[in-house]
């Protein structure tokens, strides 16, 4: 896969202006109608939307020891498919990426299957076990570089080691993300505690288990003056702690995942454990509160946690299924469905919150780019004016758990280019 000349005629910028693009050498040199370049190959922009490469702050990649699940390579094209550019990898593999070492092997999977950029997100504490801080300092020296530091899968749930963490990552301007979820409030749990769950005699996840600890945690942030962001939230309540808290210039960011803004609990009424997610399913009136937080910026940033799972982890009974739903692929056509069809997003937005905010938070050196001549040739081009069926044996990951097999979506990602190289073209993965 070679750098190659490209011309993209009549595509819409994110401000609405239509005009061709070159890309040349990795990088974007002229912006402007009625290019031409005899040396140049071609493509059809019109009707398409012309964003910078989409950024995922939340992705579970399972390499190193899943890769039945899922692997570096598999997961990169899976992203590129989805108009992804960069990924970023959750540190809860096996072993736990809580040293330089495994970071440094996922940053090199990464380089190896070049498809798009692979970030690693280190440990915050040794074996995720929430006791001792792993080795934060020797993972942001590495060749990786890390900055984002989360044990997801599980909370950081002692104050005192979530205090610590959040003083030592000042030394380099670092991030902790957080998985809020108090575990004495939620052992067993299986799904939203509510109407529902009482209904099907499935041990409730309650809201408060959430948002206790984020209410902690941007309380802890703003002690030590240091950075927080949060990961994956459901409800409303944790939608107006994280707003109270940027009210008072918190140092905190935000992120909701597709999956969230679209389903609610009651499709839990089916068993299938494809619904089966941490956090879980929430309400209709959560769903609401999740879109307009983030419409008006009180959650920054659309993040998968892409979740690969085999057959075997999923296809069982409810209580003994895996949490997690895939996310890569059909990413931005729930975006474009739940926010930017109903008039709550623009395109522009959707570049802000899935492109130039997440490069921002995770510290992303030349990703998260805006369209503009100069700038890494980072390009995703989306038509929504198509629509698709989505078909859980048509993903790229190796994975099948997608709980939208069957919907109709709209937007179709035609083409994604990474540092412009051409990594999707008319859909299919090159």
């Amino acid at each position: 896969m070679s750098t190659t000349t490209f011309v993209l005629k009549g595509g819409t910028l994110v401000d609405g202006s239509i005009s061709d693009i070159l890309i040349d050498g990795g990088v974007i040199t002229r912006i402007e109608k009625s290019l031409t370049d005899e040396h140049a190959t071609v493509i059809d922009a019109t009707d398409s939307i012309v964003l910078p490469g989409l950024v995922d702050l939340h992705t579970h990649l399972r390499q190193p020891g899943r890769e039945d699940a899922e692997t570096v390579a598999s997961a990169s094209r899976a992203g590129a498919k989805g108009g992804f550019t960069a990924l970023s990898a959750m540190a809860n593999t096996s072993p736990v990426a809580d040293n330089a070492g495994v970071v440094e092997q996922v940053y090199r999977l990464g380089q190896e299957a070049g498809l798009l950029d692979v970030f690693p997100i280190g440990a915050v504490t040794e074996g995720l076990k929430g006791e001792t801080l792993s080795e934060i300092g020797a993972m942001a020296d590495s060749i990786a570089r890390v900055r984002v530091f989360s044990d997801d899968g599980m909370c950081v749930f002692d104050p005192l080691v979530m205090r610590r963490a959040l003083e030592y990552i000042k030394k380099f301007d670092g991030v902790i993300a957080q998985h809020a979820q108090e575990p004495r409030l939620t052992i067993g749990s299986q799904m939203n505690e509510g109407e529902m769950s009482a209904r099907l005699g499935l041990r409730g996840w309650p809201a408060i288990a959430e948002e206790a600890i984020i209410a902690r945690d941007v309380l802890l942030t703003d002690h030590v003056q240091s950075r927080l962001h949060v990961c994956h939230v459901t409800t409303a309540g944790g939608v107006e702690i994280i707003r109270w808290a940027k009210a008072r210039g918190i140092n905190v960011s935000a992120e909701v995942t597709p999956h969230h803004l679209l389903l609610t609990d009651d499709l839990a009424s089916s068993y299938d454990p494809i619904f089966k997610v941490n956090p879980p399913l929430r309400t209709e009136k959560d769903v609401h509160a999740l879109r307009e937080a983030l419409a008006d910026g009180t959650i920054d940033i659309v993040a998968t946690d892409h979740a690969p799972h085999t057959m075997e982890s999923k296809e069982c009974e409810w209580q003994e299924a895996s949490f997690g739903m895939l996310g890569l692929e059909t990413a931005i056509s729930i975006v474009q469905k739940t926010m930017v069809d109903n008039g709550l997003l623009t395109w522009q937005g959707v570049a802000e919150r899935m492109s130039h905010s997440p490069a921002r938070i995770g510290g992303y050196e030349h990703q998260g780019q805006k369209i503009s001549v100069g700038s890494v040739a980072n390009v995703t081009l989306i038509n929504p004016l198509k629509s698709w069926t989505v078909d859980r044996d048509l993903v790229q990951s190796r994975s099948r758990n997608t709980p939208f097999h069957g919907y109709v979506l709209p937007g179709v990602v035609t083409h994604t280019f990474y540092k412009g190289k051409l990594t999707l073209e008319n859909g299919v993965n090159v």
